[in-house]
Order: structure tokens, then C-alpha cells, then sequence
């Protein structure tokens, strides 16, 4: 089979080198413009760019999805299958061209977390499972038929990194057998109407005021919302009119009558903030201005107000 992949980030590199390891005949690749960035502003090229390019495969990188050049040139691959791993939302012109459709690898359990940022809510929600779900595009993001899908677990301390690197394995390993069940035709296409009835959790756009830490929130619920934005875009508060990023944190429980968001430091080896049940135990932070760093090496430099 002919196929064009299409993807930006990290998580997609390893889905298309897995199509690549697999032998798979991969004929273009299609990724973002290059943006300027840093304080140079110099051109910052996709992980996936990077890649095609290293294993010299053509690359396109389009504005606008519906240019007209761009779409004589992707029909010029003559792909039989599309795979999209973390890319932008395609029109039906892109993912309707190929014979066998477009198939896109998401990270959570279809029909669940539909939407931008699937592994940061389930973790946040606490789940102790998630996974990756190959499916067919269709106009409604995130709806179509679902052709395989593959569960990880979420272990109590694991953050939205560790839960995205195991989905970029799974959804690697995925891709290869969904390809390959395409070919044979020994898969099905399950519409999502048929999966069990329950209620449904959504995973939109991640925004700042959704990383701000509210502590008259239980314990457990803080903790997770911490690990489930850590390490980006990172949960925050707020210490002496500066921000702080936590990124790992410690439970404590405890019924203790003060105020939720009060701090307790011995200035040397531990900072907690108080929430209604307990404390969060802070060890990874970042203050504004600062580097991250351990909890200690923060106390060693750092002067508390009264």
C-alpha cells in the first residue's frame, strides 16, 4: 500500500518510524509550517519533519489544508491510506481522497476523552485506565468507526508524560496492526454508537486558568490535576505574588482545620499547602523567574514573608 502520514509532534515520530521499521511504503509526509521561535526567532521544524527528512522521505507542509496546490500535490502520491497521529483537524477533501480512507491514532479509549487533550483529562480525572483507538475519519472530530483499540494503565504516580511515552508505544504497536488488519481485511470498522451507553467524558484545549490550583479542592482531586498537567502545561499557584509551577507532589491526609492554601515550611527540607482534607507535599516546583528544581535546592536559596 501507497500511504502519506501526517503528524507534528514526538508522539507521532514513533508511529510513522514503526510503519518504516515495519516495511510499510510510506510516500510523503505531511507536517506544520516551520515557526520561528525563541528569542532569535530561528525556524523551529516539527519532530516529524525532522524525521522524514533524516530518512529522506518527502515532506509537504501546508498553510491551508483546502490550497489548492496543496491538494494536486498530495493527490500526485496516489496514496491507497492515510494515517494521521496528532495533526490538525483535516477537511474532506484530504481525508476522503485516498480509496481506503484516512485512520487516525488517538490516545484515549474511544468513545471516551474525544477531543485535544485526552491523556492530561483522564489523568486529571483520576482514571487507572486509559488507551489508544485507531479509527476511520469521518466529519464529526474524533466520531469515526474504530478499528482497534489498546489499554494502558495509569499507575497512581504516573503524570501526563509518563501516560503520553507508554500511548506512543501503544499507539505505534496499534498502527501497525491496524495497517496490517486493513490489508488482509480482517477488521471490522465498529460504529461508536455501539459501544456501551455511559456518560461520556470530553478532553478539550487545555487553557491557563484550567492549570491554576484551587486548594478548597480534596486532596486526591489536586493531586491529580498537578500530575495530570505535569510536565507542560503545568498546575500553578501562587507564592508571595509569584507564580509557582508544581509539577510533583506528595498526599497527605489529614483532617487539620486550617485554611485551605495555608503554607507550612521549615524553610529547609519540605513546603505544603493545605487543602480541605490534607496537604500537598510539594517536591518538584518552578518559581517565576527561576529554573525547576527539587524542593530543597528551592528552600536552600529562598526567604520566606511573614
Amino acid at each position: 500500500m501507497r500511504i502519506v502520514f501526517m503528524g507534528t509532534p514526538d508522539f507521532a515520530v514513533a508511529s510513522l518510524k514503526a510503519l518504516l521499521d515495519a516495511g510499510e511504503n510510506v510516500v510523503a509526509v505531511i507536517t506544520a509550517p516551520d515557526k520561528p521561535a525563541g528569542r532569535g526567532q530561528k525556524l523551529n521544524q516539527s519532530a516529524v519533519k525532522v524525521f522524514a527528512e533524516a530518512n529522506g522521505l518527502p515532506v509537504l507542509q501546508p498553510e491551508k489544508l483546502r490550497d489548492p496546490q496543496f491538494i494536486t500535490d498530495l493527490k500526485s502520491y496516489k496514496a491507497d491510506l492515510q494515517v494521521v497521529v496528532a495533526f490538525r483537524m483535516l477537511p474532506e477533501i484530504v481525508w476522503n481522497m485516498p480509496p481506503m480512507g484516512t485512520i487516525n491514532v488517538h490516545a484515549s479509549l474511544l468513545p471516551q476523552y474525544r477531543g485535544a487533550a485526552p491523556i492530561n483529562h483522564a489523568v486529571i480525572n483520576g482514571e487507572k485506565e486509559t488507551g489508544v483507538t485507531t479509527f476511520l475519519l469521518q466529519h464529526e472530530i474524533d466520531t469515526g468507526n474504530v478499528l482497534l483499540a489498546t489499554k494502558v494503565a495509569i499507575e497512581e504516580n504516573d503524570n501526563a508524560g509518563i501516560v503520553h511515552d507508554k500511548l506512543m508505544i501503544a499507539g505505534a504497536e496499534t498502527l501497525i496492526k491496524t495497517v496490517n488488519g486493513l490489508r488482509d481485511k480482517s477488521i471490522t470498522p465498529i460504529p461508536q454508537e455501539d459501544f456501551p451507553q455511559e456518560e461520556l467524558k470530553h478532553a478539550p484545549k487545555i487553557f491557563k486558568e484550567d492549570c491554576l490550583i484551587n486548594w478548597n479542592n480534596t486532596t486526591e482531586k489536586v493531586y491529580n490535576q498537578i500530575r495530570g498537567l505535569s510536565p507542560y502545561p503545568a498546575a500553578f499557584t501562587y507564592l508571595h505574588n509569584k507564580v509557582l509551577k508544581v509539577f510533583e507532589t506528595q498526599k497527605e491526609l489529614e483532617n487539620h482545620g486550617k485554611d485551605a492554601g495555608s503554607i507550612e515550611s521549615d524553610g529547609r527540607s519540605y513546603l505544603k499547602f493545605s487543602t480541605k482534607d490534607g496537604y500537598l507535599n510539594l517536591k518538584v516546583i518552578q518559581i517565576e523567574g527561576k529554573k525547576r528544581m527539587e524542593i530543597n535546592d528551592f528552600l536552600k536559596g529562598y526567604r520566606f514573608e511573614k
